[in-house]
């Protein structure tokens, strides 16, 4: 659709000549890295055990970031993450086995996903700290903050693209999709405020992949190098996954611009020959509400923490006035398991009466206890023993789950949700045939 505005290079230089697939996911997809976790195991969560972006710990009854590792310290952050929690290799890991001096470097705007990327065994990763405007990291990993970013920081390169003006790189009527708002007045963001979800960030992540290639001459010997890179398409206003916008068009314009440059760079300086891309996107908003609603399909939210707050007052009602829920996050219930325990009641007597009990609140579908949920079909693909509660359901279409009024854990609303994927290589090499199922996606690139 927007080919027609993309200069030589980049996405359009990969939409002509990559091979071009849909990536299809074969199990539960919120919106978070997730779907990140399987393209780069080839897994799928029961297995890689990243179920969504953060769980429920039962220790401290709170929730808490999934890559979250108190072994680790942070380099000019104080987040302290690692992949330890990510239980299968991932593509980088598998690069490490199959080349042990290989190069890899994972560079991103979020770091969540950016650890994803790096796995266990990459060089180093390093993400965008918008508050600081520098690059950060974690010990995690060997070399730490690579020099290039160092520098970079040293430079104040991250500062002086935040200090631009994000306006539209054409007029406004010659964008395909311009708001109403758009029409009556362009769009114009402080990237200082917006860092993250503005062209700038691109542009530093490829910025700074350039540098550790010419720092590490990443690809100039006989054995394969690694650049894993976190990008986003996503812009300030955007609500869905769907192009909406001029401001989100405009995103595409400067991404295919960022990528036009790397590839040019590559040519120049490796050979076309001697590289390969793969860039893969995954599902963040969906469809968004409005337009559920504009078909007259609107999407209702479901409360867990009032779900939960009721099920306990039926248990107190049941069994007496004792605290016989835990907590409760995304499509779980965790009982407290040592107040049940100590009163020696039959646990999954329990289970049964609170999934019995959650079978009747409107927009639930099904309920189960958890011994049974994870030989669901869906569910067992899309649960981890390590982060299951004792009950778990799943919701009807049409029902947005949400930890409370405000706080949304089920951003992608798409009953099935699909990822583009484009893969280009400077030599003849084999493609696989049709769609492609997201545990296939990390050996694809080894093929």
């Amino acid at each position: 659709m927007l080919r027609p505005y993309w200069q030589k290079g980049g996405l359009r230089t990969l939409s002509e000549e990559a091979f071009q697939t849909t990536v299809t996911f074969p199990h539960l997809v919120y919106g978070g890295n997730e779907t990140t976790a399987t393209i780069v195991t080839g897994t799928t969560p029961d297995r890689h055990g990243y179920t969504m972006d953060s769980y429920f710990q039962r220790r401290t009854r709170s929730i808490r970031t999934m890559l979250e590792d108190e072994s680790v310290h942070g380099i000019g952050t104080s987040l302290q993450l690692s992949a330890q929690s990510l239980l299968t290799p991932t593509m980088a890991d598998k690069m490490r086995i199959m080349f042990p001096t290989s190069k890899i470097y994972a560079i991103g705007i979020q770091p969540q996903a950016t650890i994803l990327l790096a796995g266990h065994a990459a060089n180093a990763c390093c993400w965008l700290d918008a508050s600081g405007k520098q690059w950060v990291a974690t010990s995690a990993y060997n070399e730490g903050l690579p020099s290039a970013a160092y520098e970079q920081n040293k430079n104040e390169r991250i500062a002086d693209l935040a200090a631009h003006l994000w306006t539209p790189r054409m007029e406004i009527s010659t964008y395909t999709h311009p708001t109403t708002q758009e029409k009556k007045k362009s769009f114009s963001y402080d990237v200082s405020k917006h860092l993250t979800r503005s062209p700038e960030a691109n542009t530093l992540v490829i910025e700074l992949a350039l540098a550790l290639q010419q720092s590490e001459q990443l690809g100039t010997d006989a054995t394969p190098d690694m650049i894993l890179m976190h990008l986003n398409s996503l812009s300030p206003a955007a609500t869905s996954d769907r192009i909406g916008s001029a401001e989100q068009e405009d995103m595409y314009l400067w991404l295919n611009q960022d990528l036009g440059y790397l590839m040019e760079q590559l040519d120049r300086r490796i050979g076309r020959t001697n590289y390969q891309i793969m860039l893969v996107g995954r599902p963040v908003l969906g469809i968004d509400i409005q337009t559920m609603s504009d078909i007259h399909m609107p999407v209702q939210p479901f409360n867990i923490d009032r779900a939960a707050a009721l099920t306990s007052a039926y248990l107190m009602a049941l069994y007496g006035h004792e605290r016989w829920i835990d907590g409760a996050y995304g499509q779980s219930i965790y009982l407290n398991r040592s107040l049940i325990g100590q009163k020696q009641m039959n646990m999954e007597a329990i289970q049964r009466q609170v999934a019995n009990f959650l079978m009747e609140f409107e927009g639930v579908q099904l309920a189960f206890p958890n011994y049974e949920a994870i030989r669901y079909p869906l569910l067992e693909t899309s649960l981890c023993k390590k982060h299951i509660g004792d009950v778990v359901f799943l919701l009807q279409p049409g029902w947005q789950l949400k930890q409370d009024d405000t706080h949304i854990i089920d951003q992608v609303i798409d009953e099935n949700p699909t990822a583009p994927l484009l893969l280009w290589s400077g030599l003849i090499r084999p493609m696989p045939q049709g769609t492609l199922d997201a545990t296939d996606v990390a050996d694809l690139i080894f093929q």
